[in-house]
């Protein structure tokens, strides 16, 4: 039974890799617009301010406690003006990607750097604000999300800088001429 699993872990893959390379690939030119793992990204790009959103109304309940407590109020508007400025940041990005901005690539950069930036000043907040030291605020559920979030994107971001795809849909000749004649 093992040497089934063997196989299926090996040459399965081994079988893929192979037979894609003997595909011809398309020309550069051809990689263009929103298709393959560009796709991919605007739905995720597309989802993420409303999963913002759902987050926040999540936390409608929480943020009715913490109203109670001393310098509760002043925790809570400071943590939905963060979410707030976050999802301004996410609708940015997602408008340069439908308008297919060569500025697409380095808001979505900033996008990514601002995920741990706004962890940190989040948690910082709360801390400060609730006089709660910052290690019973940080759970380990808390802090793996926030890593997978920020690997997940940092991968994405990768892909953004070496995407043949990308380049030619958001800063590449074609790009700018489909521009000028939208424009």
């Amino acid at each position: 039974m093992w040497h089934w699993a063997i196989l299926l872990l090996i040459g399965v893959p081994v079988f893929f890799a192979v037979r894609s390379a003997r595909k011809r690939s398309r020309p550069p030119t051809d990689l263009e617009g929103f298709g393959g793992w560009l796709m991919l990204l605007a739905i995720g790009q597309s989802l993420s301010p409303l999963r913002t959103l759902v987050d926040m109304a999540r936390s409608v309940k929480d943020y009715q406690r913490l109203i109670t407590l001393p310098n509760g109020a002043l925790a809570v508007y400071g943590e939905v003006a963060l979410n707030l400025a976050f999802l301004v940041l996410q609708l940015v990005v997602l408008v340069s990607m439908l308008r297919r901005s060569h500025r697409f690539p380095k808001l979505f950069i900033c996008q990514w750097f601002a995920i741990p930036l706004l962890f940190i000043l989040d948690t910082v907040w709360i801390s400060g604000t609730l006089g709660i030291p910052i290690n019973q605020l940080l759970d380990g559920d808390t802090l793996i999300s926030a890593l997978i979030s920020i690997i997940t994107t940092g991968l994405w971001a990768a892909y953004v800088y070496r995407s043949i795809r990308v380049r030619n849909t958001f800063g590449g000749d074609t790009a700018a001429i489909q521009a000028a004649t939208f424009s």
